[in-house]
């Protein structure tokens, strides 16, 4: 594992023209293929393929390298190599694309989300027993207070003298009080906690049936596109809204999704796509771009929400920030269902939109 493996021969064009370049990049280390996977914590046979070309590595490895060199030679990668291999990267992961890499990219989702629900359905089985337990302690200071007021009752002439008994009296009012302020902040913390298990839950299901569109057609079809469940036949075709300040983003999402059942509705900016909205009410679901001037998909997404006739619409947010919990967490507040990462895998894409317009059309079947 020592030497470099030679290039693979039956290598595409961007994934021949990406594996050499990371190589010339490693080589400028003047280090061995395992001795460089030790330092980073990776898999040697797993980076041999990098360099090799047989699979395309995640961008944060190439960032690696490029730090790990900068480090080597003292001076720091320019803004030009760094767009470069970018370039070359961004090429290689659109000419690599394959029903594996979105099985992968699709489980990886999933394991996410199901770590969530299993993560939730813990902390609400800790909040439930810390809630009884205050609860009880409640009941038992009621229980307390009861019986000192019914001797008062029972004993007015001798008020002065029971509260010099109990002196204490005070205190478990004030103790009582705390207790039913934790009560209900854990009360509040679990509703919490159970509605994130249950956004969870639908993910992993939604999840769940991507992973089921891509696997059927590929066992199917090859290379065809991922068609949505059946459902009984309709006049008209589901209609997707697809939002993008970018002309090549939206030309490409076309191209994927041409192959799908659907009526493809493009627009450039937030504010074409409200306008789109109140020209049409059926939509299926929606493609947002997160980055556009003026009013970014965050903004356009809380308008629609905003909206009674609108805000049962799924929004799929498109973001080139990657997995980011911080981003796919915005983007769930602000009433997305799903995400895609840019550059977005064809299948990946196609299987998310097949799902939820399939969704939309049973749903529109059962209103009948």
């Amino acid at each position: 594992m020592t030497e470099l493996r030679p290039l693979a021969g039956d290598l595409r064009e961007p994934s021949r023209a990406l594996a050499q370049a990371l190589r010339e990049l490693f080589a400028g280390l003047e280090v061995s293929v395992r001795r460089y996977a030790a330092r980073r914590n990776r898999d040697a046979g797993t980076f041999s393929r990098y360099l090799s070309g047989t699979r395309v590595p995640p961008w944060e490895v190439v960032m690696d390298l490029f730090t790990d060199l900068a480090e080597h030679r003292g001076t720091p990668a320019t803004p030009e190599a760094i767009e470069l291999i970018r370039g070359l990267h961004r090429a290689a992961v659109e000419a690599g694309t394959s029903p594996q890499h979105a099985v992968e990219v699709l489980e990886q989702q999933l394991a996410d989300a199901d770590r969530v629900s299993r993560r939730s359905t813990v902390r609400g089985d800790v909040l439930g027993e810390a809630l009884l337990d205050r609860q009880h302690q409640i009941a038992d200071l009621e229980v307390r207070l009861s019986q000192l007021e019914a001797e008062w009752q029972a004993e007015r002439e001798r008020a002065d003298r029971l509260a010099e008994a109990c002196p204490d009296l005070t205190a478990l009012l004030c103790e009582r009080d705390t207790l039913r302020g934790e009560v209900a902040r854990l009360a509040a913390e679990l509703e919490a906690t159970r509605r994130c298990r249950e956004q969870a839950e639908e993910r992993c299901l939604l999840l769940e049936r991507q992973l089921e569109s891509v696997e059927r057609a590929h066992r199917g079809t090859g290379l065809a596109a991922v068609a949505p469940d059946p459902v009984p036949l309709v006049r008209t075709l589901p209609k997707v809204l697809i939002v993008d300040d970018q002309p090549d983003n939206l030309l490409a999402m076309a191209a994927v999704l041409s192959t799908l059942d659907q009526e493809l509705v493009p627009v450039s900016s937030g504010r074409d796509a409200l306008k789109a909205l109140l020209d049409h009410d059926d939509f299926a679901v929606i493609l947002m771009d997160v980055q556009m001037p003026h009013m970014d998909g965050y903004e356009t997404a809380a308008h629609i929400k905003r909206r009674h006739r609108n805000r049962d619409v799924p929004i799929i947010f498109l973001t080139a920030m990657g997995d980011d919990p911080e981003h796919s967490a915005r983007g769930y507040a602000a009433g997305a269902v799903d995400y895609i990462g840019k550059p977005f895998d064809p299948w990946v894409l196609r299987a998310k939109v097949a799902v939820f317009t399939g969704i939309h059309l049973e749903r529109r079947c059962a209103a009948h």
